[in-house]
């Protein structure tokens, strides 16, 4: 999923980020126009080919948000589309004749975007993460980082760290989810250099050097995409693609999922059998027998 205020570039990012129009299937939009601005939450599937594996990829545009007057509780749109996703799952999961292998809709990720103001978070961004990060694994971006001085850009992504802890809000890859000393260290590099990724988006070709880049036309020259001493796009694509993909989906079912799959069985709890979430009859629970004493 991908999520930020308003002409941050978010379509066009996702798009780079899979190197195909992911995000603006409809065909009478090509690569030449303009993208479209969104205007609802819309989720395309995908098939990407990485050395010869394919994976079924679905990307989540969402609209913009914080251009209104009144923003107050902005989220509760996405994490409701959020919820329905893990109520999807779980009542699948509680039929008796389940399937063999549930659809799984879940959102594994959302790239959250910041403006490269150079300064703070907004204090939208900071509410709307707060909410965010307790359903979903929230990877922070700042978007359009080609608008800042490389000096900038490492003083802001220090400040939006900072920011972050002191709000409390907790972004992929969590701390407490480290499970050996390898992964902390590896994490603990990614999240005390590397987070926020500062990006650039395009999907544009142009000629460098002989070869076709992605990139950004100024007038002192082309900001290449792929280029890591112009921007960390590559480091993002690896690090959601290749690297941590498996683990992104590992702690949307074992942590976000199990919550809310706690949450609502709790609230449905004390039922007798028969009726139980939203019109699914549940089986009976069979009594655990208590551990004899040796």
């Amino acid at each position: 999923m991908s999520k930020g205020q308003s002409g941050l570039g978010k379509s066009t990012l996702v798009n780079t980020l899979f190197k195909s129009q992911v995000s603006r299937k409809a065909s009478s939009w090509n690569r030449e126009e303009k993208i479209p601005k969104t205007v609802e939450i819309k989720a395309i599937g995908h098939v990407i080919e990485e050395g010869g594996v394919k994976m079924k990829l679905t990307v989540i545009d969402t609209p913009g948000f914080g251009d209104q007057i009144n923003n107050e509780n902005c989220w509760e749109p996405i994490e409701k589309y959020i919820n329905e996703q893990y109520e999807k799952f779980l009542k699948e999961e509680v039929n008796i004749a389940r399937k063999k292998r549930i659809p799984d809709t879940r959102v594994h990720c959302c790239l959250y975007f910041i403006s490269p103001t150079g300064h703070s978070l907004r204090p939208l961004d900071l509410e709307f993460m707060k909410h965010l990060s307790k359903v979903v694994n929230i990877i922070p971006v700042i978007a359009k980082a080609d608008t800042m001085t490389l000096e900038e850009k490492c003083e802001f992504k220090q400040r939006v760290r900072k920011e972050l802890e002191v709000n409390g809000i907790e972004f992929y890859p969590q701390k407490e989810f480290d499970e050996d000393l390898e992964d902390k260290t590896e994490n603990d590099k990614i999240r005390q250099e590397s987070m926020p990724f500062a990006v650039v988006g395009s999907d544009k070709e142009y000629q460098v050097n002989g070869k076709r880049v992605l990139g950004r036309k100024t007038p002192w020259g082309i900001i290449e995409v792929e280029n890591l001493n112009h921007c960390e796009f590559a480091l993002l694509r690896d690090f959601v693609i290749r690297t941590h993909l498996q683990d992104l989906k590992e702690v949307t079912h074992n942590i976000h999922y199990e919550t809310y799959r706690a949450k609502r069985l709790n609230d449905n709890g004390g039922l007798p059998p028969g009726e139980g979430l939203l019109g699914t009859v549940l089986p009976p629970v069979p009594a655990t027998p208590c551990p004899t004493a040796e």
